[in-house]
């Protein structure tokens, strides 16, 4: 009972600037997909909470260049530029007024959230990778095996390499591949992990935004094209099948329109299964203020519903940041092992 205490009063703490923030709309209805939404988009200030209007929140850097004067300027989101604005039909992207009366994207450059949480999840990696590396240092074979946190990360290091690139790519090829595949591993699952908290630095929707699971998806797409052997793309352009499939041509632009569509999986699959995560958490979160303005009883019984579906959704979500970060390694992995088809003929 006293463990149960205590991992009901963190789950109220960790949810303290959800529900802070959600406290706003208090004395108006509660629209529950727009205050997800607003908290799943990237934004160029790091909201923590919100209580009686009041915000509290770290203003993020601006960037911008007038498509208008070509004059850059550098500003915060309480000092936008005359002629700059927030629009907020598209996701409160900053937009610029011309002199005929419409509007433009401008030159964006700016640190939003998503780009902290980037750089936070950088520094993670490298205190973590960086303290590993003087521990081997510091010892030599001789001494015994790792222990403890490097001894973890060791063990996701060799299970990663060995038994997903090694194993799918093949002997042969698999060395110059591995460094990339490692680091996308990683970067995803610290990244899935640093966004399950919900108060700063954590909480921004990195790997549920399409921009960053469509670069992953590009260099996963550049791996495999551009160091892709002469088999690869026998098999695209002429695979062995009867002449008239390859004559029509049939069967190649199949294999051609395969090219773009393992990559456009990946990044579907991984912005979607985050994205979702996230959602749920949110709504369920934005379930106890909706019951409490139906009334008591409602409140107290959504109460309890929604905090014990937040910690089973939190809990579910620490296996999906390690399984989408799993797969999205496994499936380039084999996807880079199918441009060296040569190691699958011997």
């Amino acid at each position: 009972m006293k463990q149960l205490k205590y991992i009901f009063l963190f789950s109220m703490l960790a949810f303290l600037p959800l529900s802070l923030s959600a406290s706003e709309h208090n004395g108006e209805e509660l629209n529950i997909p727009e205050v997800v939404l607003e908290h799943l988009a990237d934004s160029y200030e790091w909201h923590i909470a919100s209580y009686e209007g009041k915000h509290l929140s770290i203003p993020l850097p601006i960037i911008i260049r007038s498509k208008l004067t070509g004059e850059w300027h550098f500003c915060t989101h309480h000092s936008l530029p005359d002629g700059f604005f927030f629009n907020q039909e598209a996701h409160g992207k900053i937009y610029e007024r011309m002199d005929d009366g419409s509007i433009v994207r401008p030159l964006d450059l700016s640190i939003t959230r998503n780009v902290m949480q980037i750089w936070i999840v950088v520094a993670i990696l490298l205190v973590v990778f960086l303290s590993c590396a003087r521990w081997y240092k510091s010892h030599t074979e001789k001494d015994d095996a790792p222990k403890g946190f490097v001894g973890a990360v060791e063990m996701l290091v060799m299970m990663i390499h060995d038994d997903v690139i090694k194993e799918s790519i093949g002997e042969k090829h698999y060395k110059k591949y591995a460094p990339y595949l490692l680091t996308v591993f990683f970067f995803i699952l610290v990244t899935n992990l640093v966004g399950l908290i919900p108060i700063f630095p954590g909480g921004a929707n990195v790997t549920g935004n399409i921009n960053i699971t469509f670069f992953l998806a590009l260099c996963t797409f550049l791996a495999i094209n551009l160091f892709g052997n002469k088999e690869y793309w026998k098999e695209i352009f002429w695979p062995d099948v009867p002449i008239f499939l390859k004559a029509i041509p049939l069967m190649p632009a199949i294999e051609l329109f395969g090219v773009f569509t393992k990559p456009f999986a990946l990044m579907i699959r991984l912005f979607a299964n985050m994205m979702a995560g996230h959602a749920v958490i949110l709504s369920f979160t934005c379930v106890i203020f909706l019951g409490w303005s139906m009334g008591v009883g409602y409140g107290l019984g959504l109460n309890i519903f929604s905090i014990i579906m937040l910690l089973f959704m939190n809990a579910l979500e620490l296996l999906v940041a390690f399984v989408q970060a799993y797969v999205f390694t496994m499936l380039s992995a084999v996807f880079i092992g199918l441009a060296h088809q040569d190691h699958h003929q011997e």
